[in-house]
C-alpha cells in the first residue's frame, strides 16, 4: 500500500540550486553596476581635474601679464580686465580719425617691452581689436564707409606701430567689432567714449596643421585703405580689428582727416 502511494507522488525539486543561481545574478548584476558608477566617478574626477588645471593656467596667465605691464597699468595708461589690454580712442584717435595721435604711440611703445618677454614665454599670439560706439558715421566725412571701417583702419595702425616697434609680425593680428559687443550704453556721450576704444588681448596660438579658417564676413583687406566714393564718416570710436585683417602698408597721414574736422558728439 505505501509503495503504491509513494509512486503516486511526483518528485519535487530542489529549491537551493535555483536560489543559489537567483543570487548568482543578482551579484553579478550589482557587481556591474558598482563598476558603472566607479567609471562614472573616475570620468568625472579627471575633467574636474583637468577644469581645475585650466583655471589655475587662466589665472596665472593673467597674472603674469599683469606683472609684465605693472608700469602702464600703474601710470592708468592703459586698463587689464579679463587679460584683455584696454586703450581708450579718445587717447589714441582723434575723432573720426585712423591717424594715431603722438601720445598713443607713446602708450603702445611702452607696451613693447613687457608684451615682449610675455610672447616669449608664451604659446601665444596678440589680437589687436577695434571698436566705436553706435553712431553712424558722418556725410562729412568719406575716409570711412561706416564703422566698421573706422574700427578697422585703427586697429590695422595699432597693429603697424607694434610691429614697427619689434612685435614679430606673425605674433600679432587686427580684427574690426565695429559697434558690436560695447562695455557702456551708447545712450550718452560718456558712455560711447568708453565703447570707442582698442582691445590687445593675448589668445593661443593655432596649430600649424589646424585649417584655414574661413574669410570672415566682415574681414579688413590688405593694403592702404582707399576713401570709398561716397562713405559716410565714421563716429569715433577706437578699434581692435574684430574681423581678422591682413597687415597692410601703413596709410598716408594725407588721407586721414584731421581732428578738426570731425565734429564732437
Amino acid at each position: 500500500m505505501k509503495e503504491d502511494i509513494d509512486a503516486g507522488v511526483e518528485p519535487t525539486v530542489p529549491v537551493w540550486p535555483v536560489f543559489g543561481d537567483l543570487m548568482s545574478v543578482l551579484l553579478g548584476a550589482f557587481v556591474l553596476v558598482v563598476v558603472g558608477v566607479i567609471g562614472v566617478q573616475l570620468e568625472l574626477s579627471a575633467r574636474l581635474d583637468e577644469e581645475v588645471k585650466q583655471r589655475e593656467e587662466e589665472t596665472q596667465r593673467r597674472v603674469t601679464l599683469e606683472e609684465a605691464l605693472a608700469v602702464p597699468l600703474a601710470a592708468g595708461r592703459v586698463t587689464l580686465i579679463n587679460g584683455r589690454i584696454g586703450i581708450s580712442g579718445n587717447v589714441l584717435f582723434a575723432l573720426n580719425s585712423a591717424q594715431l595721435q603722438p601720445e598713443g604711440r607713446e602708450i603702445l611703445k611702452s607696451l613693447i617691452a613687457p608684451l615682449s618677454v610675455y610672447l616669449e614665454t608664451h604659446q601665444e599670439v596678440l589680437m589687436v581689436s577695434g571698436f566705436t560706439d553706435d553712431q553712424q558715421v558722418r556725410e562729412n566725412n568719406r575716409r570711412f564707409a561706416d564703422n566698421w571701417e573706422l574700427s578697422a583702419q585703427r586697429a590695422l595702425t595699432v597693429t603697424r606701430v607694434l610691429i614697427d616697434e619689434g612685435i614679430a609680425p606673425a605674433a600679432v593680428f587686427a580684427a574690426a567689432f565695429g559697434s558690436q559687443q560695447p562695455v557702456s550704453s551708447n545712450a550718452d556721450e560718456e558712455g560711447r567714449a568708453k565703447n570707442r576704444r582698442v582691445e590687445i588681448a593675448p589668445i593661443p596660438k593655432p596649430s600649424a596643421d589646424a585649417v584655414a579658417p574661413a574669410k570672415p564676413a566682415a574681414a579688413v583687406p590688405a593694403g592702404p585703405a582707399t576713401s570709398p566714393s561716397a562713405a559716410p564718416v565714421a563716429n569715433d570710436a577706437v578699434a581692435p580689428a574684430a574681423k581678422p585683417v591682413t597687415d597692410a602698408a601703413p596709410a598716408s597721414p594725407a588721407n586721414h582727416p584731421s581732428s578738426s574736422q570731425a565734429p564732437s558728439r
